[in-house]
């Protein structure tokens, strides 16, 4: 018999090797996802913004987290697409259903960001 023992790390080895797979998700977003890219581009000088803004602590984790949101979104379509493409290549009402919703996931979270954005920033100008 070829019986497989999966062993499940516990303690301070699983959280090392999650950080681990953590990263690696990470690494491969930036380096093969465009949409990704664009998002991560827009994140980072609108995160060194929000700390310049004359708000309160309280608007700038919003804001920050608004834009996380939006990194966020983009993984879980991303994830979803990955799945639905190693599932099949083949055109199936479901698949596009799926690929639809994780689209529509990333919009949703673009106007999100964009509304708390709006609503913090446009009274200081």
């Amino acid at each position: 018999m070829n019986e497989k023992v999966v062993v499940k790390r516990t303690g301070l080895m699983r959280i090392i090797f999650t950080l681990k797979h953590s990263f690696n998700g990470l690494k491969w977003m930036v380096k093969h996802e465009a949409a990704f890219q664009q998002e991560l581009m827009l994140f980072i000088p609108l995160t060194v913004l929000a700390f310049y803004l004359d708000i309160s602590p309280m608007h700038t984790m919003a804001l920050i987290l608004s834009m996380m949101f939006v990194l966020f979104a983009e993984m879980v379509n991303t994830a979803i697409e990955a799945v639905v493409d190693r599932v099949g290549l083949e055109y199936h009402t479901l698949s596009g259903v799926a690929k639809n919703i994780g689209s529509t996931l990333v919009t949703l979270s673009m106007i999100m960001a964009a509304m708390v954005w709006g609503v913090i920033v446009y009274p200081l100008f």
